[in-house]
């Protein structure tokens, strides 16, 4: 006898969804995490009543109804507008790319003058089949963006030059001809009021939850804890490694709490020039619009990922493509093992495709 339906392994949105449908279906489930805490990356920190954001900036959005319909059983959302802002030197831009932008790069004012500078900027690349990102992006929205807004974030993103990158990783770069700083174009968009931490917590009710606990030690001590596992760990470690390691690019944080109740006036400020170290700063509390007497700031610094450290975005090029196929088909065929989530299918994911990934998983699993 199984003492539990299934084991899940790590404690993330689609952990925790397929936890709560499951649940809500009968069935027994055991929910482990090897961090101290529930959530995954979507974990909030309260720091002197703030909600810190301790794995970078969650911001929810979605066009998906169901998604949307769902998550609001477990939390109201509140009406935050993703509008970040650049800084390249000593100049301000918005993002994404639009007229605000452009009117600040070049004293314009219409939509048509923006596009003629763009297009006469293409034509002088005269770039037809673009060999690099570099080339790729010149290619799409001219020079002058990609120098101050693409180039020095993207090498420190990535930690490679862009003319080292392969040019389908920007495979299109939205520009916006209109007087419009909201990042999104989804239809639903907002933070859950309270943050993250009470939606996992209903997600999780029902489920009986174990922290601080790596799920190779585990099953070795308990190899008939459950019918089913779902794991949401890394796809390659689970297989030992076996064909060789998957490659990521990992965040480093250095979070810190100021005397000041608003340090930037702006949720997300990124710094687009490689001189710059760190990729961007979050002010968190005006993801909530806080008033509280001091702010709480992240700065973001892009590293390789090394084991030991936190994996954040798959490295998609053909090599690492290629290997992920090769793991897949091996978890392919483990039918007692459901993969999911932005590890486990070596897959960037936003949070609603996650969690509409744990819906269908569910759906397929349990009816």
């Amino acid at each position: 006898m199984y003492s539990y339906d299934y084991l899940i392994v790590g404690s993330g949105l689609f952990g925790a969804v397929f936890a709560r449908q499951a649940t809500d279906r009968g069935r027994r489930c055991l929910v482990i995490d090897r961090r101290n805490h529930a959530g995954g990356n979507v974990y909030c920190e309260n720091i002197s009543g703030i909600n810190v954001h301790k794995y970078g900036a969650h911001i929810f959005h979605t066009s998906n109804r169901e998604v949307w319909d769902y998550v609001n059983r477990f939390a109201e959302f509140n009406n935050y507008i993703n509008s970040p802002v650049a800084i390249y030197g000593e100049e301000l831009y918005n993002l994404p790319f639009n007229m605000n932008t452009f009117s600040k790069m070049w004293g314009i004012k219409t939509p048509a003058e923006a596009k003629e500078i763009i297009d006469r900027q293409i034509a002088e690349a005269g770039i037809t089949a673009p060999k690099n990102l570099e080339e790729q992006a010149i290619s799409l929205v001219g020079r002058d963006v990609y120098e101050k807004l693409i180039k020095g974030y993207t090498e420190k993103q990535w930690g490679r030059d862009c003319r080292e990158l392969p040019a389908f990783i920007i495979k299109r770069l939205p520009l916006r001809f209109t007087y419009d700083n909201n990042y999104f174009n989804d239809r639903w968009q907002g933070i859950p009021i309270g943050g993250y931490n009470p939606i996992i917590e209903k997600l999780l009710e029902g489920s009986q939850v174990l922290l601080n606990t790596d799920y190779f030690d585990f099953i070795k001590e308990h190899p008939n804890i459950a019918e089913k596992t779902v794991f949401t760990g890394m796809l390659d470690e689970f297989f030992d490694y076996s064909l060789g390691y998957l490659q990521w690019r990992s965040v480093r944080f250095e979070t810190e709490e100021l005397p000041t109740d608003n340090y930037q006036g702006n949720a997300v400020v990124n710094y687009t020039s490689k001189e710059v170290p760190w990729t961007r700063i979050i002010e968190h509390k005006h993801f909530e619009f806080g008033q509280q007497p001091t702010t709480v700031i992240s700065r973001e610094y892009s590293a390789e990922w090394k084991p030991g450290t936190e994996p954040y975005y798959p490295i998609n090029d053909e090599r690492n493509e290629t290997l992920a196929e090769k793991y897949r088909a091996l978890a392919a065929k483990r039918e007692d093992v459901i993969f999911g989530g932005r590890l486990g299918q070596y897959k960037y994911y936003d949070m609603d495709k996650v969690i509409a990934a744990a819906l269908e998983a569910a759906k397929a699993e349990l009816g």
